[in-house]
């Protein structure tokens, strides 16, 4: 039995001994596709304990049990409806069957902590792989991605956070007492292709909703070494940004996930009782096939691996943060500029090359890249700025990643040659 089907039938167990709680899903039945072919007795049973509690408001919180679901039309209300998480005993987990993973080097988003998912429907073909590209999901795929910040103390306000390290920790659930849920963004593969939904947390951090429109909280990231603490508005995106950095082609303008390829998933990950190539994870979990392939599977560094080389680092951080614009089908791609880790080193990367149009967005540098000289590259500017019309990534961020901005500053300053 897999583990899909193992935590389904677990699920629809605990489900019935459940009846009396108040559970619901909050969306008519005619909506959703069944996320797995159970056994008829298993079906017939589970059916009639949601017909015994529906009606019942519905709650994360109160829906620890519930088996994930693809809602295959309409835009749910409530996170819960997608049954992708839980915050049963004051822990946010992802649902039975639902898989926890990583990227090596992750996208920055104003220092928040992200628990990324996958999950699709016992009985769908596995994800296709792909050596460069995002793998083929099957329709009725599920993916989340949970924004979150740690307190600075549970005591003092749900709106002052703090910076914490990114680990490969897959396993350990998220504490709600020292946490500060922010968003959750749904991605579902529909017939007719993804959607991209929104969902923004309640105060409680027992239920997320529906918010297309988008959505501005006003936090302060606390600095913990005695500099200045930093306000800042962390923006929901709406639904047509979230468009903007998930239609990777320009011509087809598909929206379609961004992180899942093998480069940012070839990691080891901790599930605990071992640490495996997340990959390997994948395969045991029925999520892509095993293949010969994957022995050959490409990687980037994590960008803030300090045994990695200078080079590899910073290009895993533009791959990450600028690629799914900046390559020769993206929203950029009239800018010339393509920043994937496989970019050969010259123009395309940004070497020497000039803007395709001047303007507040060059900081009155003439290259993106001038070797040896990063105060003099448009790259270290528009990563400075946070000027809406001229800082880069456009959207996703409120306040310089310092970090970030070092890392690269040193390496264009290691480069040889001149413009």
């Amino acid at each position: 039995m897999t583990p899909v089907r193992r935590g389904i039938q677990q699920a629809a167990a605990v489900l019935l001994l459940a009846g009396g709680i108040l559970l619901g899903c909050g969306q008519d039945s005619s909506d959703l596709a069944s996320p797995l072919d159970l056994e008829g007795e298993v079906v017939a049973e589970t059916a009639a304990a949601q017909e015994a509690i529906e009606g019942a408001e519905p709650s994360v919180d109160q829906n620890p049990t519930l088996a994930p679901a693809f809602i295959a039309q309409g835009n749910p209300d409530l996170l819960s409806d997608w049954a992708q998480l839980s915050t049963s005993g004051g822990q946010l987990i992802p649902a039975a069957g639902v898989t926890p993973y990583t990227l090596k080097s992750a996208l920055f988003s104003d220092h928040a902590l992200k628990l990324r998912t996958v999950w699709f429907p016992e009985g769908s073909d596995p994800a296709s792989y792909d050596a460069e590209d995002v793998f083929s999901f099957p329709v009725g795929t599920v993916i989340t991605k949970t924004f979150y910040y740690r307190l600075a103390s549970p005591n003092d306000g749900n709106d002052r956070v703090v910076r914490s390290p990114v680990t490969n920790d897959l396993y350990t659930p998220i504490d709600l007492a020292q946490t500060r849920l922010i968003e959750t963004r749904v991605l579902a593969h529909r017939d007719d292709g993804w959607v991209a939904l929104p969902y923004v947390w309640n105060d409680e951090q027992t239920e997320a909703e529906l918010k297309r429109a988008g959505d501005l909280i006003q936090l302060t990231l606390m600095d913990d070494t005695g500099g200045q603490d930093t306000p800042f508005p962390y923006v929901v995106p709406n639904s047509n940004q979230c468009a903007g950095c998930h239609a990777t082609n320009h011509t087809t303008g598909v929206i379609q996930p961004i992180g899942p390829k093998a480069r940012h998933l070839n990691a080891d990950v901790d599930l605990g009782d071992e640490v495996m190539p997340q990959l390997d994870h994948w395969v045991d979990v029925g999520l892509i096939a095993d293949t010969d392939v994957l022995a050959d599977a490409p990687e980037v560094a994590a960008w803030d691996d300090a045994d990695a080389s200078l080079d590899a680092r910073a290009r895993a951080y533009l791959d990450i943060n600028c690629s799914h614009c900046h390559n020769k089908n993206g929203p950029a791609d009239t800018s010339g500029l393509f920043l994937e880790s496989t970019t050969e080193y010259g123009p395309r990367l940004g070497v020497c090359k000039g803007p395709v149009a001047a303007g507040t967005g060059t900081g009155n540098r003439r290259v993106g890249i001038a070797p040896g000289e990063p105060d003099e590259s448009i790259f270290v500017f528009r990563m400075t700025t946070t000027d809406p019309g001229a800082m880069m990534p456009e959207l996703g961020r409120a306040i310089v990643h310092q970090d970030g901005v070092d890392l690269i500053t040193e390496w264009i300053a290691s480069l040889d040659g001149s413009c």
